[in-house]
């Protein structure tokens, strides 16, 4: 049952397009949808019906049990709202015709769906740094960009506040912001729970903070996208005046797709969008684009170099250069493992380094233990793997769920030492093969734990 306080606010806008809106809520199911790697070029099957503004996103019949579909922690697609899958479309607009890589900043990025699509439609080699500020959704952020495999990501766990160190750093600067949740409410009984205008009024104060913090960051020209998951007008519409009124920023017309459902805001003169669930095959969002107007800031960084943190090492094993197909990378020494970071980014990862706390940068290609060179999972998730650097063992679908659950494996003729176990020819991650016994190098954190055994071999995308 909806809260009669969200009834009545929603009511009292006397707006047509929130007609149908409480039935879809309270009597509908939410869709299922995926988006695939473009990077890792994965194709959607055909018989898949897709999103209209997202050409690498379809959706499903049903919903699967993605935990035991290897191709999911092989990074090949994210399971991912279809409303939000509109951030791949909007950063493709805002970068038409542009053919340089950008800085771009997703501020409260956990769980990393609209990360990895931000990465999938900025320009080749563009800087994504990914913020969460509440340290377990942190790491799974970081889980879920490593197996997406872009070398150029940032994750960061930082209070936005942070961020006004970094003048004019970024290019795009995409705030999802915590919200009262409202468009969840078909989908998460919790959403519907824990409402009402007081933590309303919490999440606007919140977000005010947010915008706040962040403007300084965001380059003269260049753009911040902001969206909420919630309906209301205080949170949405209300938010974007409040960036218009106090900072002079304009509102961009987004040539959104004709007859697809998407509708415009509450307010004429912005340009605002809003996803309704019982207009569009996918969940509540509003979404909106501002330019930064004023000053002659050309986007040019003005960065020292502080390499304190990350300082480049003069003693790496040559081997390391072959395991990646790449000749525009630094490696460097952190503590026991080995990074390689693109050239062109160093001065702004030292940035980034002495203004955020970093979780994960660059790919981490391998980690010392003693005299071994152990090769990481990043390597094996990465799109810069040369995969004819190691022995590979293609394993079939019983084999890679218990590899996904940190077990022994038996490899039978595969040669001794680092092996790059496959699954359907896609990388799947490393064994240290030791004849009798393959030692399991999958991250224990992220293995399954769930005991169920399948009834049938689950496989969405090829």
């Amino acid at each position: 049952m909806l809260p009669k306080a969200f009834i009545e606010e929603l009511n009292g806008y006397n707006s047509a397009i929130f007609d149908g809106l409480f039935e879809a809520l309270t009597s509908t199911q939410p869709s299922v949808s995926i988006r695939v790697n473009n990077h890792k070029k994965v194709s959607l099957p055909l018989s898949m019906s897709r999103v209209k503004w997202c050409e690498n996103g379809a959706y499903l019949n049903s919903r699967e049990l993605f935990t035991f579909d290897p191709a999911m922690h092989q990074g090949l697609y994210y399971v991912q709202d279809a409303s939000s899958m509109i951030i791949s479309y909007i950063i493709k607009q805002l970068t038409r015709g542009v053919d340089k890589p950008l800085c771009y900043l997703d501020a409260c990025a956990a769980p990393g769906g609209k990360t990895t699509a931000a990465i999938d439609s900025l320009p080749t080699g563009s800087l994504v740094v990914a913020n969460e500020y509440v340290p377990g959704r942190a790491m799974v952020l970081t889980e879920n960009v490593i197996k997406w495999g872009y070398p150029s990501v940032i994750v960061s766990n930082s209070d936005t506040s942070k961020f006004k160190k970094l003048k004019s750093f970024f290019d795009i600067v995409a705030t999802d912001v915590p919200c009262s949740g409202e468009g969840m409410f078909r989908k998460d009984p919790d959403a519907v729970a824990q409402w009402s205008p007081t933590l309303v009024k919490e999440c606007v104060d919140r977000q005010k903070m947010i915008l706040d913090n962040l403007w300084g960051s965001l380059r003269c020209g260049g753009y911040l996208i902001y969206s909420t998951c919630t309906f209301n007008r205080h949170e949405n519409e209300d938010m974007v005046d409040y960036l218009v009124s106090e900072y002079g920023a304009e509102t961009v017309d987004i040539d959104v797709i004709k007859n697809c459902g998407i509708e415009k805001g509450l307010v004429e003169n912005l340009h605002t969008y809003r996803f309704m669930p019982h207009k569009v095959n996918g969940e509540g969002l509003f979404v909106a684009v501002l330019r930064k107007t004023g000053g002659n800031d050309s986007g040019e960084k003005k960065i020292k170099d502080r390499r304190k943190n990350i300082e480049k090492t003069n003693k790496i094993d040559k081997k390391l250069f072959n395991w990646v197909n790449n000749t525009e990378l630094e490696f460097k020494n952190d503590k026991d493992s080995i990074v390689a970071i693109p050239k062109m980014w160093g001065k702004q990862i030292a940035e980034l380094h002495s203004a955020l706390n970093i979780l994960h940068y660059g790919l981490p290609i391998a980690t010392i233990k003693g005299k071994d060179i152990i090769p990481s999972h990043s390597l094996a998730m990465s799109t810069l793997l040369n995969v004819e650097a190691f022995p590979v063992v293609d394993i079939d679908y019983k084999q890679a769920i218990s590899y996904l659950r940190r077990e022994t494996l038996t490899l039978h003729d595969a040669p001794r030492g680092f092996v790059l176990l496959t699954y359907r020819l896609h990388p799947l991650g490393f064994v240290k093969n030791l004849g009798n016994r393959a030692n399991n190098l999958y991250p224990q954190q992220w293995r399954i734990l769930s005991t169920h055994v399948p009834d049938k071999e689950i496989t969405i995308v090829d």
